[in-house]
This record gives C-alpha cells, sequence and structure tokens, in this order.
C-alpha cells in the first residue's frame, strides 16, 4: 500500500491522528522536500513520529518514483507532504503511477495554505484561480500570473498567490557541466513578490495599458500561517513591497471587490488603517 500522508502547515504535531498511525505502520517513510517546508526539521518529525525519514526531492520523485512504487508493492509505504497530498500536480503524477502498476494507495488529507488564508477573514469561496509567482532573473521575467490576477480582479475575485521556492537547485553553469552542486535555498518573501507586481504595473503603463492592480490595490501578506509565530499584515500593494514578516514561508493576496466583513476582518492586521478608508471596493449581501 501507497499512502500520501498531509503533514498539514506548523510543525510536528499537525498530522491527523490517522495520519500518524498509517506512518507508524509503514516499513518506509519518505517526506518530500520541495513543493513547501514545515517550521521544524527532519530530526522533530522523526522523533514524534517514531520513524526515520527519507529526504525525497524533486528529482528523487520525479525520475526515481518507480523504485519508490516497487517498494510500496511489498510493504507499506508512507509518502509525506506539507499542506494536503494535492496541494501539488506532482502527487497526482504519483497515485497515476500507482494505479498503472496494480498499486493499492490511500490519501490522508490535511490543512493547507489554500483553505488556511482563511484565518485573514477573507471569504474563500470569493477567491479565483491561485497562481504562483517566480523568482526573476536577469534574463526570465515571465509575468503570465499577473494576466491571472487581473482576471480575477475583472470578476471580483481574490488572487491566493504562491509564492517561488527554490530547494535543491543548480546554477545555470554547474547544469551545463553536470555538476550536482547546489544553490543554497531560497524563499520569496512578501516584499520581493509586491515589488515584482510593482514593475509589472508600470511596464503595462509604459506599454498604454490601465492595470486594474495598482500600487493602492489592497494586499495581504501571510508569513508561517499555522505556526505560533504566524504573521498577517494587510494595506496596499506598495506598503507590501517593505512591510517586515520574517522568514518563510510567505503568501500574498490581491484582493478583490471585498464584503463589508471582510474589510472589517482585514483591519485587525493593518498596517495603517488609512489605507481602507479610501476602499470603495465593497460588495452587499
Amino acid at each position: 500500500m501507497l499512502y500520501l500522508v498531509g503533514l498539514g502547515l506548523g510543525d510536528a504535531k499537525d498530522i491527523t491522528v490517522k495520519g500518524l498511525e498509517a506512518v507508524r505502520r509503514c516499513r518506509r517513510v519518505y517526506l518530500e522536500a520541495y513543493t513547501s517546508v514545515l517550521t521544524v526539521g527532519k530530526e522533530a518529525l522523526e522523533e514524534f513520529y517514531g520513524k526515520e525519514l527519507i529526504l525525497a526531492d524533486r528529482e528523487m520523485v520525479e525520475q526515481e518514483a518507480d523504485s519508490l512504487l516497487k517498494e510500496a508493492d511489498i510493504c507499506d509505504v508512507a509518502f509525506l507532504v506539507v499542506g494536503d497530498p494535492f496541494g501539488a500536480t506532482t502527487h497526482s503524477d504519483l497515485v497515476l503511477r500507482a494505479v498503472k502498476l496494480g498499486i493499492p494507495y490511500k490519501v490522508i488529507h490535511n490543512a493547507s495554505i489554500m483553505n488556511a488564508v482563511g484565518c485573514c477573514g477573507l471569504q474563500l469561496y470569493s477567491f479565483g484561480e491561485t497562481v504562483s509567482i517566480v523568482f526573476w532573473t536577469d534574463t526570465w521575467k515571465p509575468e503570465s500570473f499577473f494576466d491571472k490576477i487581473e482576471k480575477n480582479r475583472r470578476s471580483g475575485m481574490h488572487t491566493l498567490c504562491l509564492l517561488d521556492i527554490k530547494v535543491k537547485e543548480q546554477s545555470l553553469e554547474n547544469l551545463m557541466k553536470g555538476r550536482k552542486i547546489y544553490e543554497p535555498p531560497r524563499y520569496m518573501s512578501v516584499n520581493q513578490a509586491a515589488e515584482q507586481l510593482l514593475a509589472i504595473i508600470q511596464n503595462r503603463r509604459l506599454q498604454g495599458e490601465k492595470p486594474e492592480t495598482t500600487e493602492n490595490t489592497i494586499c495581504v501578506g501571510l508569513a508561517r500561517v499555522g505556526a505560533p509565530d504566524e504573521k498577517i499584515a494587510a494595506g496596499t500593494l506598495q506598503q507590501m513591497s517593505s512591510v517586515e514578516l520574517g522568514g518563510p514561508l510567505h503568501s500574498l493576496i490581491v484582493t478583490g471587490t471585498m464584503h463589508p466583513l471582510e474589510l472589517e476582518m482585514l483591519k485587525l492586521f493593518s498596517v495603517d488603517s488609512s489605507s481602507f478608508e479610501n476602499n470603495a471596493c465593497q460588495r452587499t449581501t
């Protein structure tokens, strides 16, 4: 049996009772280590679960999945995922491979950032398509995610922006030379995401466009959701470029049309309450 077990968002104790029971009866336990991270390390998980964990990086899961599945054909194997198992498409691929090989699987769900964002007071059914904001480089500055934010804004919907994680990434030079040398981990902050959005807004204006999203659009920055030191800050996009939320993981929400109750909730986390005074984007039920 292959178990896909969600670990939740915070620390070792966020696993469900059902998930913990599955982990403890499995002979092999893999920890997926590239789509997200917990606020505690591998050792803390091993101590609480009473099991040795095998770190599964992107290369292993995407290129060596068959060996993992062969193990699941002869014994119980757990694949641990931060958040919920289906928070990343890679894990759907693992299920499809298992089915093709005739290996039974069981999914044990948990909280993920996709539903935990409700902690800021924005209503989940008012969110549109989720987007990912990637780190720009000197030669690669994609803007396609901004078009999705604009589409959501035109429909009055909020946009959850998942921010880039770079774990076990190789430089172009090392990749080309086949050297297994990896760059230090990097996690995009709310500040960096806001700066890229502001740059796109300026680019669009130079092209003669009038973006729906502006420097004064109300946004919400979230850090370490589910952890004891969780931080939430609400303010304009311009303010998000300088707000300090500490260590990873960060997420950013670009708001759409807001219900008065949503506005009241966001004021609890406001960087500057005056940011909300002129916000005309309210709707009534």
